[in-house]
């Protein structure tokens, strides 16, 4: 899990009859940020904080959130209960607390009136915590779907899948992903784990696209797989930002097609600098994690909303 990483609380809001819902990571104090975003449709806020460039080193909270471009309004919940908690840089006035946001567009599944809130943001930091966390369809996965090249049609859930380990160094590389994805899920060996499915079998997504359009209603960025990944090495920013961008690669082992016109594909990356690390082989890890955070995602998810899950097949 994500809490293997010493110091980081992981909290969800679900709400089952919306089919949406949010997810917060409160990384410990002094914790590095950085992230990696692809395709062409992402959803987001505060997430220029995080680039290389930025003055600002610390990340207070981040915020995963269903609801599209709505739910970005459960950040300032997150906001609200980080100044609460004396999060955030010290500016001198006030300690202003630094959140990157990104959503995924769930507004196709359950009820599009229903959308991750201000309140929801504050009750998903009230409900962090360093145990298990809940996985499948629940917080920012409540809604998620993947396998969308025949639009809604065959398509199946997706939701919060995660996965660690530990290097021989002692240092643990960790992944939490929320898959919500246009693409198939694929297994080590390449099989279809979860996608399109019509006629008793899976579509392929790779393979029909490059005989046909997607039969998608309208081509819009209504898919994205959103991932953090964490790590306790002490890492500076710009290795950080390697380790976000090595986490793309392990998102396009896992989802085909990936980073599209239609998804927003976002990796963030957290470096808590509890023990000395190598970047390098962080990143590597950091690759396989996020593959295996994604296969775990609809591995674990439940079928909500008319929409099947991959167990359902």
């Amino acid at each position: 899990m994500l809490t293997d990483v010493g110091g980081i609380l992981v909290g969800h809001v679900t709400d089952l009859a919306g089919a949406t819902g949010c997810t917060v990571i409160l990384p410990p104090p002094g914790t590095v940020g950085a992230l990696d975003v692809r395709g062409g449709g992402p959803g987001s806020h505060e997430t220029e904080s995080l680039a290389p460039l930025a003055n600002i080193r610390e990340v207070s909270a981040l915020l995963l959130s269903g609801g599209s471009a709505f739910g970005l309004a459960a950040t300032a919940g997150v906001v609200r209960w980080c100044e609460a908690a004396g999060r955030g840089v010290d500016t001198g006035p006030a300690r202003v607390p630094v959140v990157p946001a990104a959503v995924i567009f769930d507004l196709g599944v359950g009820d599009a009136a229903v959308r991750p809130t201000d309140a929801d943001g504050f009750a998903a930091c009230v409900a962090a915590s360093s145990g298990p966390y809940a996985l499948g369809s629940v917080g920012a996965g409540t809604g998620a779907s993947v396998g969308k090249v025949l639009g809604v049609r065959g398509r199946m859930k997706g939701g919060v899948g995660t996965a660690s380990c530990v290097l021989h160094d002692g240092v643990t590389v960790a992944a939490l992903a929320v898959v919500n994805a246009f693409g198939d899920i694929l297994d080590a060996d390449g099989s279809i784990i979860a996608g399109a499915w019509a006629d008793g079998a899976y579509v392929d997504a790779a393979r029909h696209l490059r005989t046909y359009p997607p039969e998608h209603p309208r081509l819009m960025e209504q898919h994205t797989t959103l991932v953090v990944v964490a790590t306790d090495a002490a890492l500076t920013r710009l290795e950080v930002g390697q380790v976000a961008r090595a986490g793309q690669a392990g998102l396009c082992r896992a989802v085909v097609p990936a980073n599209t016109q239609l998804d927003g594909d976002v990796v963030f990356a957290l470096a808590t600098g509890a023990r000395p690390g190598a970047a390098f082989r962080c990143a590597s890890a950091a690759a396989d994690m996020v593959a295996a955070a994604i296969r775990d995602a609809v591995r674990q998810a439940t079928s909500l909303a008319g929409v099947i899950c991959a167990a359902d097949r």
